[in-house]
């Protein structure tokens, strides 16, 4: 086992299923925060390829899971930004599945985690594809989420994520910014586990 392995922290919440209905912010950064999927140009996100892979697959994340609503979203140079609510989860007949807690290498179906998994390996294996190549860095490891308590915070992240491309100078995953975004302190302010349903 790798020291990496054994010290690695999870971002999730401890306790928290992840598979029940809630809105959810997230970001998921490219590997090495390569620009791979674009640029911005007078405050214009232009899509690579490989954006145009992400958006495609961000969407088809929603066609082949009925349980899921995609919000706002955007593709930036080295990193997307979205919101997805987890509607009712998939049932296995007409019982309730037992709580899901997510564990390392036991994926839970309908969870958060599981999902955006099978979100970054369909677009890894299409960017790989592109670049004929088998293997390939796409996205740096894990992703960050938030879980939205209420209107207000879903209003704010909203107006975040479709203003970035013209905040770019400002986003802390661009390496040359100008200042720290607001947003994020704001953001670290939530320290406490959400009660109950958005």
């Amino acid at each position: 086992m790798s020291p990496d392995a054994r010290h690695r922290r999870s971002l999730r919440l401890p306790g928290y299923d992840y598979s029940q209905s809630n809105a959810y912010f997230l970001t998921i950064c490219a590997a090495h925060k390569k620009f791979l999927f674009g640029n911005i140009k007078d405050g214009i996100m232009r899509l690579s390829e490989a954006g145009q892979v992400l958006v495609e697959e961000w969407l088809n994340t929603a066609k082949l899971r009925p349980y899921l609503t995609l919000d706002e979203s955007v593709v930036m140079p080295n990193h997307f930004h979205g919101i997805l609510w987890v509607n009712e989860t998939p049932k296995q007949g007409t019982a309730r599945r037992a709580p899901t807690m997510e564990r390392f290498g036991k994926p839970v179906k309908g969870s958060l985690p599981t999902i955006i998994g099978a979100f970054k390996a369909a677009v890894t294996r299409r960017i790989n594809a592109l670049r004929n190549s088998g293997k390939g860095e796409v996205w740096q490891r894990g992703y960050y989420e938030h879980v939205i308590r209420d209107d207000e915070s879903l209003n704010r992240i909203r107006e975040y994520i479709m203003h970035n491309p013209l905040n770019w100078e400002f986003d802390r995953e661009n390496l040359d910014r100008k200042s720290e975004d607001k947003f994020y302190r704001w953001l670290a302010s939530f320290k406490t586990r959400p009660t109950g349903k958005m």
